[in-house]
């Protein structure tokens, strides 16, 4: 795709990029062309605008192995081996690595992230598809995906997950924000947020589950070990757990809130070790 001198202004491009491309555009006008030109010169954010701007492509770039300061590419990354950038990885399609996939300052795409080992960014991570990771996910910005997460092993993210579908996780999953699934949230081990934990269906932890403010599930929370909560608990259907369930301090337990009060015996039991204090409504059994 060329973009021409009059295409480009139309888009109202900054007085300083507008001149670079003025300068530049004699030495093509091609729109990978002068995203790469840009890449290479550092005007990484000027290179971002034109994607935005202009759009992803059909466009695909294979590879064996990638390492790079910085790579925004229009259309889709294919890599055989792995993907490590120290600053910005930008793809306006997918990302698909047949190894590992680490960026330095952030990752976005516009279609789905696979990586069939980990992947570590040291900033935010972005996904308007699918993230399907063969090893462990680590981000020290937040994590936005437009459909589901899978992570084999685990998830550590120091900001807010928010997913528009399933978050599966084989292993552990940490968050220090609050963490947010558009459908289920499944991990083979411990859960913990530092701030609240909202399901739009169910959620089941392996191990511990704990939020340090509200935990919210639109269907049933179960937990191999304790169920806590700093502020209220929430759900649709029951809570069971392996050990113990508690709320915070002044809140309560709530089961069966999308179940009729006569089918509460069988669709909003409570179970734990021991009744939790604040119970306010389910159909409470010791295990």
């Amino acid at each position: 795709m060329e973009l021409t001198q009059n295409f480009v202004k139309a888009k109202r491009p900054c007085a300083d990029g507008y001149r670079w491309y003025i300068r530049n555009r004699h030495s093509g006008t091609d729109y990978q062309h002068l995203i790469d030109s840009l890449v290479r010169e550092g005007r990484i954010t000027d290179a971002i605008w034109l994607l935005d701007n202009f759009g992803p492509t059909d466009a695909v770039l294979e590879a064996d192995d990638i390492e790079a300061d910085a790579l925004v590419f229009a259309g889709t990354i294919v890599v055989r081996g792995g993907i490590h950038v120290d600053g910005v990885l930008r793809a306006g399609q997918a990302i698909r690595a047949g190894g590992g996939v680490r960026a330095g300052e952030s990752i976005t795409a516009g279609g789905d992230v696979e990586a069939k080992a980990g992947l570590y960014c040291d900033g935010a991570v972005h996904v308007g598809g699918d993230v399907r990771v063969g090893w462990s996910l680590t981000a020290a910005g937040a994590l936005r995906c437009g459909g589901l997460v899978r992570v084999h092993r685990d998830l550590h993210c120091d900001a807010d997950i928010d997913t528009a579908a399933d978050l599966l996780i084989g292993e552990a999953l940490a968050a220090r924000g609050n963490v947010r699934c558009g459908k289920g949230l499944r991990a083979g081990g411990e859960v913990i947020s530092e701030a609240s934990i909202v399901s739009a269906n169910g959620i089941f932890a392996g191990g511990d589950l704990c939020a340090d403010t509200h935990l919210e599930a639109g269907w049933g929370i179960r937990a191999g070990g304790d169920i806590e909560a700093g502020g209220a608990i929430r759900a649709g259907e029951g809570v069971e757990a392996g050990g113990t369930i508690a709320a915070g301090f002044g809140y309560g337990v709530y089961a069966g809130l999308a179940v009729r009060m006569a089918d509460w015996p069988v669709s909003a039991r409570v179970q734990a070790l021991a009744r939790p204090e604040g119970l306010v409504s389910g159909h409470w059994g010791a295990r």
